[in-house]
């Protein structure tokens, strides 16, 4: 996947890969945590930086639900949203609604090409929502 996004294959970028593969939506601190788990010393800096490489190459995802820090992930291939818990910040995917991408066709395009939507639902994830039923 690197080589084919013409970026090097290094320690700390397969390393990010890996675990913002088995860690979908992970924020900095976190990958950054794994990450030396599994290489040891790294700075911030190289993880910010490998971080910011593998999106502009389109291998990464950066998702920013309102009122989050930023969210990292490997699924990247198609147009999908996310459904945000209020209460937890628990993040799953959820499939578009409408077939292909962009799935949402504005009402008024203003000229623009569209090539991607934007969905975010908000609401309790099971857990939360179970936790704060009325007894």
């Amino acid at each position: 996947m690197l080589r084919d996004a013409a970026l090097r294959v290094t320690a700390p970028r397969l390393a990010v890969l890996n675990v913002v593969h088995d860690n979908p939506h992970s924020d900095t601190d976190t990958i950054i945590g794994q990450v030396r788990e599994n290489l040891g010393a790294v700075s911030h800096q190289a993880v910010y930086d490998v971080l910011r490489a593998l999106t502009t190459a389109g291998l990464l995802r950066r998702i920013q639900p309102t009122g989050s820090v930023a969210r990292y992930e490997t699924r990247v291939a198609d147009n999908h949203h996310h459904l945000v818990c209020r209460s937890c910040g628990a993040i799953a995917d959820v499939d578009c609604a409408h077939g292909a991408a962009p799935c949402l066709t504005a009402s008024d395009d203003h000229g623009y090409t569209i090539d991607e939507a934007e969905v975010v639902y908000w609401g309790l994830c099971p857990d939360c929502s179970t936790s704060s039923s009325p007894k």
